[in-house]
């Protein structure tokens, strides 16, 4: 039955057609040998030509992409004062050495020395804009007070005249910027740009050269072709049919995928398994990326824990759950005169404190947030009235902890004020959770009440 079958089908085998398509294939090589050997040297020659063009030109935006990566980092730093982004900036220099990857590189090609002059005087500016980067990495330094032991040995070496040395960490931080910031420092960067653009356009006008002289002798080669190449139309048309079944259909299904936000198969050819290999790093890195933004915009960026706007909201969300709940309001005692008797980084500091004390002291299905300034509070889940002996240990572990410290900071304590409900996160228990805090604080602060409807 199935040879029966397959005797009844007629049509071209693939095996068959691929045999006369290498057939005529090779025919037409020969035909089109001798003809095309010219025409090949003259294709080569442009095509080195555009390739050599399109090197000078990575090589040209390495250069002035290295440099504005320099500068983005330096500006970061005078405006953060991250160590990170020091750190990056020398990795740059030391390591990744962009600008001087992209000189040594380019000197393995024929280029003129005229033109080659252009791109080393960028590097030369460049070079000569890092003492300025690298004195206001070093201001900023002072003006915050770092510890230079972790920071590179160009920042460590540079020495700030007394004059600068007499100056408040204020007036530091404004010259430094000033010198990233400042017109002097964008004319150096325009004169950077100026450079590579000289070289750019110096690299145009001879690749252009290049190309008319060839293209002059591949037209002459080119008419000689044209009958052979009419013979091709047939192959062409085939051609067009292998392109639809082996690159839109493929298209196609990435499309659909790309539609349905799903990954990319990892297959096909090399062209598309790259493409789609691409593609799922890009969909990790933005699902990480979204990831992140999400965390930043509910979590406080001090503290860590969640921030006002989630608390807010999932208060909301308990609204609609009438499960057992516990909510603590927490008030740092007397912390105007932390901050005013020991300023305003160790105040952060004892907020950190805080909240951390938080997180640790209760459960992971518990949410300590930071509602204000000195203000905490904790949503305690699955909680009824009878673990409010439990809770008042954890608050007089918390304040013993704060008034025995251990890591040289000031002696705090926190009051508390709570409140239980049976019916989730009602309207009026923010309130009662409030009022007793009040009461604390009546009572000498440093303890913690739940509010008694006696």
């Amino acid at each position: 039955m199935e040879n029966t079958t397959r005797k009844a089908v007629r049509g071209i085998k693939i095996r068959n057609m691929n045999f006369i398509m290498i057939l005529i294939s090779c025919i037409l090589y020969l035909m089109l040998l001798f003809a095309t050997f010219h025409a090949s040297r003259q294709y080569k020659s442009m095509i080195r030509a555009t390739e050599e063009y399109i090197t000078c030109e990575d090589y040209a935006v390495l250069v002035t992409s290295a440099s504005d990566y320099l500068t983005e980092k330096v500006r970061l730093y005078t405006v953060t004062a991250d160590p990170v982004h020091v750190q990056d900036y020398f990795t740059e220099i030391h390591v990744n050495r962009g600008r001087d990857r992209a000189l040594e590189s380019l000197q393995t090609y024929h280029v003129d020395d005229e033109i080659y002059g252009y791109l080393q005087a960028a590097l030369d500016h460049s070079n000569r804009l890092m003492e300025k980067e690298i004195y206001a990495m070093k201001l900023i330094a002072a003006a915050r007070g770092a510890d230079l032991s972790g920071f590179p040995e160009e920042i460590q070496k540079k020495i700030l005249p007394p004059d600068d040395l007499r100056l408040s960490s204020e007036q530091m931080t404004a010259k430094a910027q000033e010198l990233v910031f400042g017109s002097a420092y964008q004319d150096s960067k325009e004169l950077i740009s100026s450079n590579v653009r000289h070289f750019l356009d110096s690299i145009v006008d001879e690749t252009e050269a290049k190309l008319f002289a060839s293209a002059g002798s591949l037209k002459h080669t080119m008419h000689n072709q044209q009958l052979l190449i009419s013979i091709l139309f047939v192959e062409n048309i085939i051609t067009f049919i292998l392109i639809i079944c082996l690159i839109i259909k493929p298209l196609q299904i990435y499309i659909k995928n790309i539609k349905d936000s799903k990954m990319l198969e990892i297959s096909g050819s090399y062209e598309f398994k790259y493409l789609a290999l691409t593609y799922n790093n890009i969909y990790e890195l933005n699902t990480a990326n979204e990831a992140i933004l999400r965390y930043q915009a509910e979590h406080d960026p001090l503290t860590g824990i969640i921030n006002r706007g989630a608390f807010d909201q999932l208060r909301e969300l308990l609204k609609l759950n009438p499960s057992p709940m516990a909510l603590l309001i927490i008030d740092v005692d007397q912390f105007k005169q932390v901050n005013d008797g020991y300023g305003h980084e160790t105040g952060d500091s004892v907020l950190k404190k805080v909240a951390k004390l938080l997180e640790e002291g209760f459960r992971s299905t518990d949410f300590p947030a930071r509602i204000g300034g000195d203000e905490f509070a904790v949503i305690v889940t699955d909680a009824a009235p009878e673990i409010e002996p439990l809770i008042l240990d954890k608050i007089n572990s918390i304040n013993h902890t704060l008034m025995n410290p251990a890591d040289h900071l000031p002696k705090v304590s926190v009051s508390v004020g709570g409140a239980f409900s049976e019916k989730g996160f009602t309207d009026d228990l923010y309130q009662k959770a409030d009022s007793a805090l009040y009461q604390v604080k009546e009572n000498g602060r440093c303890g913690c009440r739940f509010y008694k409807e006696s």
